[in-house]
Order: structure tokens, then C-alpha cells, then sequence
């Protein structure tokens, strides 16, 4: 064999050996990426800033316990279906509920119940419900629901991260050991699957929903108010139930 020939046979050697090392190098590169990329998805949310919190207005409510106010024994009883990502249940918030309070609570003809609608428009959702009724242990479940509200920024784009609940919690000076143990734990991930069923059942098929309840000669009736109404859609349903009562 002449040298010209092994010449060649060494040169496609080596050809062949730089480009197993630059597949292999290629490879390794591909893989690191990708694990830094993966190690990006993981480790980012729990660095990244919260964000600018908004502070919740002051509403005034009587008589409050955990997800009520008013007095559980008043003429009428209003349950509210709600989801903490949902627009209109904030239109609700700031334009109707405090007018709520403020007279058919206050003066005890309504009692009035705050539900969750389960994970309706998704985990944020939830997360954002056990969050408040882990507050409600503290007894400051509206506190909690107000703030949630006031930083409302859209669906699942992480405005209810449970980093940025926590904040919230930190906020409304929650003993914070004692909600991260409730919140950690999903102590009440079963009372807001459960509020989705019970909604279910009451014919609830949009947020907010509001089921309206009180009793004439021992019968419970029942109206369902759908939607964000003005403060006087609900005075006209409250007034026909109270002279249906003969009140």
C-alpha cells in the first residue's frame, strides 16, 4: 500500500473522529440546555418578584364569621358562588357588596354566605379559596377575600401564585406559621371541591351566581340571581321575598 493511500485512509479518520466529537459535544450541549431549561421552570417561580400588592378597600360588615356576616337566624339567606379569578365577581365586589352589607345585612334581614365555585376557571382558583378560608381560621376570611380581589389581573397568569397568597397573608398580619401550616396542608382543598358540587347542585353554571333562600309557612323557596346586578336588582328580589314572607 502506498503512502498516498494510507494518507487518505488517516485523513477520513480523523474526518470521522471530529465529527463523532462534535455530535457528542453537540449532544452534551443539548442536554445541559435542556436541564437548565428545566431547572429554569422549576426554581424561577419561586424567585421571581411577587410584585406590587394592592392594598383591598375597607368594607364594613356585620356580625362576620369565617365566609359569613349577618345573623344566621335573619329572614333570608344569600349565597354567593364565586371564583377570586373571576372579573365579574370583582364588578360584584366594588360596585354591589358593600351596599349589601351596609343595609340588608347590617339591619339583619339578609345572612349572607361567601362560596367558592371549586377550580371553575382553574388552579389559581382554588388556591386562591383555601388561601381565604385558611385566613377565616384567623377570623379574617373577608380581609383575606378583599385583598384577593384587589389584586385581580387576569386567569392563571400567576396572580394567585401561592407565593404571591402568602404575601397577601403576610399583608393582612396573619400569623403566618399558622396559615402556612393550613395552606401548605390543603386542610380546605376538600370544602372548595365541595362548594363546586353544592353549586352544581343548585343549578350554579356561572360565576357569580347567587342563590337566594327563605321559607313561607315552613316551605324554603329559592331564586337564583346570576351575574354581577346592580345593588338594585338585588333589592327588588329581597323586597319580593320579604312581602312573600308578609314582612
Amino acid at each position: 500500500m502506498s503512502n498516498k493511500e494510507m494518507s487518505k485512509r488517516q485523513l477520513r479518520r480523523e474526518q470521522i473522529r471530529r465529527k463523532e466529537t462534535r455530535s457528542r459535544l453537540l449532544g452534551i450541549g443539548l442536554i445541559s440546555v435542556g436541564a437548565l431549561f428545566l431547572a429554569f421552570l422549576f426554581i424561577y417561580p419561586n424567585v421571581k418578584p411577587i410584585g406590587d400588592i394592592v392594598a383591598a378597600p375597607e368594607v364594613n360588615r356585620a356580625v362576620v364569621d369565617f365566609n359569613t356576616a349577618g345573623n344566621p337566624d335573619a329572614p333570608i339567606k344569600i349565597e354567593e358562588y364565586s371564583d377570586f379569578q373571576c372579573p365579574y365577581c370583582r364588578i360584584f365586589f366594588e360596585n354591589t357588596e358593600e351596599m349589601l352589607m351596609a343595609s340588608y345585612v347590617a339591619d339583619g334581614t339578609v345572612y349572607f354566605v361567601y362560596r367558592s365555585f371549586g377550580t371553575f376557571i382553574g388552579a389559581e382558583s382554588a388556591a386562591a379559596a383555601e388561601a381565604a378560608y385558611c385566613a377565616g381560621d384567623q377570623g379574617k376570611f373577608w380581609e383575606m377575600h378583599d385583598i384577593i380581589f384587589a389584586n385581580q389581573t387576569g386567569e392563571n397568569v400567576g396572580a394567585y401564585s401561592d407565593r404571591r397568597l402568602t404575601a397577601f397573608a403576610e399583608e393582612i398580619d396573619l400569623n403566618m406559621d399558622d396559615f402556612n401550616s393550613c395552606f401548605d396542608s390543603g386542610k380546605y382543598a376538600d370544602m372548595v371541591e365541595q362548594d363546586g358540587k353544592d353549586g352544581l347542585l343548585a343549578g350554579i353554571q356561572a360565576t357569580p351566581s347567587f342563590v337566594l333562600s327563605y321559607e313561607v309557612n315552613g316551605e324554603t323557596k329559592t331564586r337564583v340571581i346570576q351575574g354581577a346586578q346592580s345593588y338594585d336588582v338585588f333589592q327588588q328580589e329581597i323586597e319580593a321575598a320579604l312581602a312573600e314572607m308578609g314582612q
